[in-house]
């Protein structure tokens, strides 16, 4: 009987918590940050889906130099797209720099099997933890984040942050467009 109530109070201490850690993400982080290519970025919490340590990717051959190749994530294949590159920050990378890097696979619900690479993962941001927005893209976005860069933001270091619209980048013919 003791044990029946002991369990009945750690679960309901448990669904407390989740409870209130949802309302705080709810809340106050909106994005996840990134560093790609020596560049930052926010990417929606509700469009980034899990993230992974750098597995090994199986090349493709006549592929765009961005998409590197297919992982073995958790028994699911997936596209690894180097993000960087994409964007039009294309940096050399050596194996023990791609020790470093994760994956972040996008949200299941946009219908795409694919990992984006990312340099490194900063932590959740918020719209209170930026100085200043800016709705329009940064004067020296690259071309192919035309339509994918929804804002800017300054943080109090000065710092500069875009945020990607996954959900677009999805959508986007060249981003599709794998074959060379």
């Amino acid at each position: 009987m003791a044990n029946r109530q002991a369990l009945r109070e750690l679960q309901t201490r448990l669904a407390d918590r989740l409870q209130a850690a949802r309302t705080n993400t709810s809340q106050g982080a909106s994005w996840l940050a990134v560093q790609v290519a020596g560049h930052n970025y926010l990417l929606p919490l509700e469009q980034a889906g899990e993230i992974f340590s750098w597995p090994g990717v199986l090349r493709v051959p006549y592929t765009n130099t961005w998409f590197w190749g297919v992982a073995n994530l958790r028994g699911s294949l997936v596209g690894v797209v180097d993000l960087g590159t994409y964007l039009g920050h294309p940096i050399e990378r050596t194996e023990q720099s791609l020790q470093e890097v994760s994956l972040l696979v996008v949200n299941p619900a946009l219908q795409v099997n694919v990992a984006l690479v990312v340099d490194r993962l900063l932590g959740l941001r918020g719209a209170d933890d930026f100085i200043s927005t800016a709705i329009e893209p940064a004067q020296d976005a690259p071309q192919a984040s035309a339509g994918i860069v929804a804002a800017s933001y300054t943080d109090s270091a000065g710092g500069s942050w875009q945020v990607l619209q996954l959900h677009q980048l999805v959508q986007s013919p060249d981003f599709l467009s794998i074959r060379i």
